[in-house]
């Protein structure tokens, strides 16, 4: 996570700064706004603030003009592409979430699949960056398939919302923005910096590649659907390759790709396969995305024109079916089926057809429909770091769930919150694995395994996870699960396969007569001296969750999958259904669970926006909180309040909502109006949560006391 760093217009100091000298003015009635931060208890930040309810206008681009709440943005036109930079109010915008490692990379030669995110226009409700209260969401959560996440939009500069590149970031999948021009003004501007000099290509390309470098974002699909003069076609070439170098330079990793449209004599003219008519614009970038209405010999002429970077053609399949189409929706596989017999990589433009076409209430399940039929032909990728916990959760739901109990009624959806996503097996009539949102141990959903053991086996392996890391000398497993339905005659538990090397072995081998690559942690009945606090999940469970610990032992393996472990309790001639949620899997480096978690520091508030409250003892109160954490110590933090009062007491603390980097505006809070002469408190909490999902001791949180008091006698209600 980014530090917070001092910007302008904050206002306020750390505790134990020394306050300033009031000015005879302020003195005076205090005509000006006070900020004068005092030192309460350690690690507490004290401001003190009079109440003013004359407008504060925040910056349109970044703010919602209604609700101040912080909003992802596009840019239109040329001009506000060139005069574009980085801003304070920006910081809601920048991906959090490194991009995760993954095996195997990218650049590896094997097919790839991009998805092209294309829906309504786009920057509906995953404009909000710190989520909405949407009912029915779309989203999209088989990150494990898929390689590259294009936002589109016919937006000039569709710079992805941040809650889509979080997500992607976070499941190893790169995000690339857009760049599109089209048609008559489409033609004009190209015209603007690609007929002319050196100079005006060279400042959009450059431009691009520091937007994408400052919201941390991997590239660009360059979408150029309109006629270029003989003057402007000329200078494209060189355009890409100087976007690409720039890319490249400033994004660690980061591609350029081309789209088909325009020839190399400037006619706009779709080629549906990669030709000596487009291959200028393919050598000069990452990549080519083909047009949708290909038929089999247009994948054979490509592939022998691309030779050895066959896998950087992406050809394109319409899950809307528009046009003369090999197949889409629920043939979509028939497509994608001829891309990999002829070793090409694939992008699949909006899928959102799914959500679109078939409806919102039973979207889950034909999601899952979808991508299962597509699963034959995608190539998955591996997780290769520790560690490795998940709640399961799509950044949506119907509650949020604490614990394994409503924490919040209601509808959510934020997909900066989702986290990482399993394999999601089908094998059909055996196994279904699917999104459970009416129940869950933390966030909006759990994960629903249903299938049956097959009559004459003991077990099922239902695999979860494929892993590709060196297997740290000692691991703890955590699992928590509910048993559904009226078969719960069988047990579950974790199994970790480990690749195949003569010189692996546990250090404590097990009982078990299995092949030395399948590994059974041993279960915990509670944890290790020492550990006993950070690993208080172990017996945990309530509300119907079982919580179970685990340990294992080894020494020179690698991990290569994880899965859950279904098992009867008797022997049975009989198959045997059964049923199950998972709320939550851990995998952890158990030399780095002991290490002791940081501290929230420095917790400052700026843009405060008082308004008139929903009654006339009430203000309606808006600001934006920002903190200092260790970067990427951190999935994301729970911000709360403990209530404001006029008056000694105490309240219980209220979730307000998660915040994925160092800052948060909080809206619309609800406070009490102090009378003439009175003071009133409100106390804001920020609560760090691990990757490793440990608890954090509250005295390592944020803490923000807000006192705030009414002008002074004399001065009107908006303060002066």
């Amino acid at each position: 996570m980014a530090e917070a760093q001092d910007g302008p217009g904050r206002r306020g100091k750390r505790p134990g700064d020394a306050a300033e000298e009031p000015g005879e003015e302020e003195r005076a009635g205090r005509r000006r706004r006070s900020f004068q931060p005092a030192a309460e208890s350690r690690g507490t930040t004290v401001l003190h603030d009079t109440i003013s309810t004359r407008p504060q206008p925040l910056p349109a681009r970044h703010f919602d003009t209604k609700t101040t709440e912080p909003v992802s943005f596009f840019l239109s036109g040329l001009e506000e592409l060139l005069s574009w930079q980085p801003d304070g109010n920006d910081d809601f915008n920048v991906c959090t979430v490194q991009l995760a490692k993954r095996q195997p990379p990218l650049h590896s030669k094997r097919p790839r699949t991009l998805v092209c995110h294309d829906m309504r226009g786009g920057y509906l409700e995953d404009r909000f960056i710190q989520g909405s209260a949407t009912r029915n969401p779309y989203v999209f959560y088989h990150w494990r398939y898929i390689d590259i996440f294009v936002y589109f939009s016919h937006r000039t500069v569709t710079i992805p919302p941040v809650c889509w590149t979080n997500a992607a970031h976070r499941n190893g999948v790169l995000v690339l923005g857009t760049f599109i021009t089209e048609w008559t003004d489409g033609e004009k501007l190209c015209e603007s910096f690609l007929a002319g000099g050196e100079e005006a290509s060279r400042a959009v390309s450059e431009q691009l590649a520091r937007i994408a470098q400052h919201y941390r974002f991997d590239g660009w699909l360059v979408n150029m659907e309109n006629t270029l003069s003989a003057a402007a076609v000329k200078n494209l070439p060189p355009f890409l390759q100087h976007l690409t170098a720039q890319v490249h330079s400033a994004v660690p990793g980061g591609l350029v790709i081309w789209y088909d449209s325009v020839l190399q004599n400037g006619v706009l003219k779709w080629q549906n396969e990669l030709n000596q008519d487009n291959r200028v614009f393919f050598d000069a970038c990452d990549g080519l995305f083909t047009n949708y209405n290909w038929k089999e010999e247009h994948l054979e002429r490509t592939r022998a024109l691309a030779g050895p970077r066959q896998t950087d053609v992406y050809v394109g399949i319409d899950v809307f079916a528009r046009g003369d189409v090999i197949g889409g929706g629920f043939d979509t596989n028939k497509s994608l089926r001829l891309i990999r017999q002829h070793g090409l990589s694939a992008a699949i433009f909006a899928p959102g057809w799914v959500y679109e076409h078939l409806g919102e209430e039973n979207f889950l399940h034909n999601e899952n429909k979808f991508w299962g039929l597509l699963s034959e032909y995608l190539l998955t990728h591996s997780i290769c770091t520790l560690p490795l916990a998940t709640s399961f959760s799509l950044g949506m739901g119907t509650s949020r769930f604490l614990d394994g109990k409503v924490e919040e009624a209601g509808p959510w959806y934020d997909l900066s919150a989702q986290e990482i996503q399993p394999l999601y097996p089908e094998h059909e009539g055996r196994l279904s694995t699917s999104c459970c949102l009416q129940d869950a141990w933390c966030g909006g959903s759990s994960l629903r395994l249903q299938g049956i053991i097959p009559a004459g086996e003991e077990r099922v392996a239902i695999r979860l996870f494929s892993l590709q890391m060196p297997a740290p000398p000692k691991l703890f497993l955590t699992l928590l699960y509910k048993l559904e339905g009226p078969h719960t005659e069988f047990t579950v538990a974790l199994e970790l396969t480990t690749w195949d090397s003569g010189s692996c072995h546990e250090g404590n081998v097990t009982s078990l007569p299995e092949p030395s690559n399948r590994h059974h942690p041993r279960f915990l009945t509670a944890p290790p001296p020492g550990l006993a606090k950070l690993l208080a999940s172990c017996n945990r469970g309530s509300n119907g969750w079982t919580s179970r610990c685990y340990e294992l032992d080894l020494q020179d393996c690698s991990l290569r999958d994880l899965s859950l472990l279904v098992s009867r309790q008797q022997p049975s001639p009989q198959e045997m259904p059964f049923s199950c949620l998972l709320g939550e899997v851990r995998v952890l480096d158990a030399a780095s669970v002991a290490a002791a978690p940081p501290q929230v520091q420095n917790l400052l508030a700026s843009q405060l926006w008082w308004q008139e409250g929903p009654t006339a003892e009430q203000l309606s109160l808006s600001l934006t909180l920002r903190w200092a954490f260790p970067p990427g110590q951190a999935g994301w933090f729970r911000i709360f309040s403990q209530g404001a009062r006029c008056r000694q007491g105490q309240t219980a603390p209220r979730l307000l909502g998660l915040a994925h980097a160092c800052l948060y505006r909080a809206v619309g809070l609800a406070v009490p109006r102090p009378a003439a002469g009175q003071s009133c408190r409100l106390e804001l909490l920020v609560e760090p949560v691990l990757h490793n999902e440990l608890p954090v001791d509250p005295q390592l949180w944020g803490r923000l006391v807000l006192v705030y008091s009414a002008p002074a006698t004399g001065t009107g209600r908006d303060g002066h």
